[in-house]
């Protein structure tokens, strides 16, 4: 997932919603229906999103440089967050605006069969992009459950597109239900409230997005079982005796940043010292390959310095 930034569930994402959209503006203009309007710009924004991502992908394969020594893998973070925003205003606030809009002033729904028949085609469409979604994450989330994954995963284009596939499935439920329950009982307000169900859960899984892209801007760590393999993979019991303490910190999906004091023998030479730390910033790259920024100091352990690790 890290290498490829989930790019065959971004791909196949940005295909169904696409056609999709044009889909449901069509059925919007027939119909006149809230719901379909909402979730016309439902898709429009995924769709967006989904081209975010593509492009925080491209621009994060970028060459480090002197302005930025530690590269730009950072990217796919910062548009992962720029998608949270576009799905809260584009996607939820809008719809939250037109369902209020329709239960003020409801209408009657016209060629009702434009509506439900995008909407299954439309629930096909996002079931069969859902499915590439979770065949990709069930590649490299491991026994992690689905919310451990999302929480977790310092990739964020999977999540995204696992959250932004289920947000859509479930939207096109809440607008079949509200285009059905309008037909069924000749009162548009139905409509409008099938619009407002969807705007509430658009701005939920942004609100998620928005808090888990967030933590990774800020910088996290290495998960608890690679900081374990680095720990291991330092202390060789002979010249690298014990770790003083230790940082861990993601430069980007692909990147991880190591800095360690290690406790060395007081009276080891610079030499024996120098090729200790090589031999374990080589052991620390063998255990955990995407540790490729790698700064160790050496240190005398006493007696008032406390080992820890983090």
């Amino acid at each position: 997932m890290s290498a490829s930034g989930g790019s065959k569930a971004i791909i196949a994402a940005l295909g169904a919603n696409l056609a999709i959209a044009a889909g449901k503006f069509v059925a919007f203009v027939f119909s006149g229906s809230s719901s379909m309007l909402a979730e016309s710009v439902h898709s429009v924004a995924d769709s967006g999103n989904q081209a975010l991502l593509l492009l925080g992908g491209k621009q994060a394969k970028k060459e480090a440089n002197e302005e930025h020594p530690f590269g730009y893998g950072r990217e796919r973070y910062i548009y992962g967050f720029l998608v949270s925003i576009v799905l809260f205003t584009i996607g939820g606030v809008f719809a939250l605006y037109e369902g209020y809009e329709k239960i003020k002033h409801p209408h009657e729904l016209h060629s009702w069969y434009w509506p439900v028949g995008v909407l299954l085609f439309a629930i096909c469409a996002e079931g069969l992009s859902f499915r590439t979604a979770i065949k990709e994450s069930d590649g490299v989330r491991g026994s992690l459950s689905w919310s451990q994954f999302v929480r977790r995963a310092k990739a964020p284009e999977l999540p995204i597109v696992l959250l932004e596939d289920l947000g859509a499935l479930v939207g096109l439920v809440l607008a079949l239900f509200g285009v059905g329950a309008a037909l069924a009982t000749g009162n548009g307000v139905w409509d409008g409230i099938g619009t407002l169900c969807i705007g509430v859960l658009l701005v939920v899984i942004a609100i998620v997005l928005a808090a888990e892209t967030k933590s990774l801007l800020l910088g996290e760590s290495a998960d608890p079982a690679e900081r374990e393999k680095i720990r291991t993979a330092l202390v060789d019991g002979e010249t690298v005796t014990g770790i003083i303490h230790m940082r861990t910190l993601h430069l980007g999906p692909d990147e991880l940043l190591v800095a360690a004091k290690i406790a060395v023998q007081h009276d080891d030479t610079a030499a024996e010292v120098a090729r200790a730390i090589d031999a374990a910033e080589g052991r620390i790259r063998e255990s955990v390959p995407s540790a490729r920024v790698i700064y160790l100091e050496p240190d005398i352990l006493r007696p008032s310095s406390t080992p820890a690790a983090s």
